[in-house]
């Protein structure tokens, strides 16, 4: 599987996707890759009302026409931003054909509307499908209620990435540290215990502990884990083994940097839609983009950022 530089965007008209168009084209600027805005659209068929019993398909003339507006309009938002622009139309469900084309890509941006009722909880069915199934990083942008008119925070000047010591936050910590660079930006490792209260609910950590003993344990195994993604880079990254919930804390990070890097195992069907519970709560309550990185990216030659990356003066 060969994933070409570029960045794919999925775009249906709604100020989330337009919010999340500005976040990639500023990250396609920044690496240098080429920028593929996608508007996906399905039509329903329906039993007719024949003598023969068979199906009838709707005409999709109109409902075509309009996504094409859609995708129209994206391209000629992004055009002259100093990117390359392709685009396409695509029929189908869109998280699948995002999913789809995730294995040709080197990153997937989607936008959603957060904090918001029904749809804080369910994130929108592709920005909460797509990091579990996709073949490469998904970066989900929110766009919080009253905020249409605000620009993504950008440019990326501090990104906090969650490791645990598992196989995906070690990928996690890779791509965030590339982005790191990318950006010049500063990069804060945070691995959370939760020791306090909560910590007898889980049942596998005994309530009289050393806390400064355990996070001390913790911290040691977090320098271990960036040193070595640290090898033969010329990186500072700030670490913290922090006494709480993963996702709380990670969540509660995100209302001071620019971006949250998180992983997740990807492993498909019912684990898969679950992301992983820290992806899930961070995604649902993060108040800066998110970014997702699947286990498998490591599998399927992902050329890193830096390979199309020139600094910018």
């Amino acid at each position: 599987m060969e994933h070409e530089q570029v960045i794919l965007v999925g775009v249906d008209g709604s100020p989330a996707s337009l919010n999340a168009l500005e976040w990639a084209v500023a990250q396609a600027r920044q690496v240098g890759w080429r920028l593929h805005l996608v508007c996906a659209y399905a039509v329903p068929t329906f039993a007719a009302a024949s003598l023969d019993g068979g199906y009838a398909a709707l005409d999709d003339t109109a409902i075509r026409e309009g996504a094409q507006a859609v995708l129209d309009e994206a391209v000629a938002r992004v055009a002259d931003r100093g990117v390359e622009v392709t685009s396409a139309l695509e029929t189908g469900d869109p998280a699948g054909v995002l999913v789809d084309l995730s294995k040709q890509v080197c990153l997937v941006v989607v936008g959603t509307r957060g904090r918001s009722g029904f749809a804080e909880r369910v994130l929108g069915t592709v920005s909460s499908a797509l990091p579990a199934h996709a073949h490469c990083p998904t970066v989900v942008v929110p766009l919080h209620e009253g905020d249409e008119d605000n620009a993504p925070p950008l440019p990326i000047n501090r990104i906090v990435v969650g490791v645990d010591g598992s196989d995906s936050a070690k990928v996690a910590l890779n791509r965030a540290i590339e982005q790191a660079e990318v950006w010049d930006a500063e990069l804060t490792a945070v691995v959370a215990v939760p020791i306090g209260a909560g910590a007898g609910i889980l049942g596998w950590l005994p309530a009289a502990v050393d806390r400064e003993s355990v996070l001390a344990d913790v911290k040691e195994g977090l320098n271990v884990a960036v040193d070595r993604a640290l090898e033969g880079r010329d990186l500072v990254v700030r670490r913290h083994a922090l006494d709480g919930n993963g996702a709380a804390l990670l969540s509660e990070f995100s209302t001071a940097v620019d971006l949250v890097v998180v992983g997740s195992r990807g492993r498909g069907g019912f684990a898969g839609m679950l992301l992983g519970s820290t992806s899930q709560q961070v995604l649902h309550h993060s108040a800066c983009p998110v970014m997702v990185v699947p286990t498998r990216v490591q599998d399927e030659g992902l050329p890193p950022i830096a390979m199309g990356w020139k600094r910018r003066k």
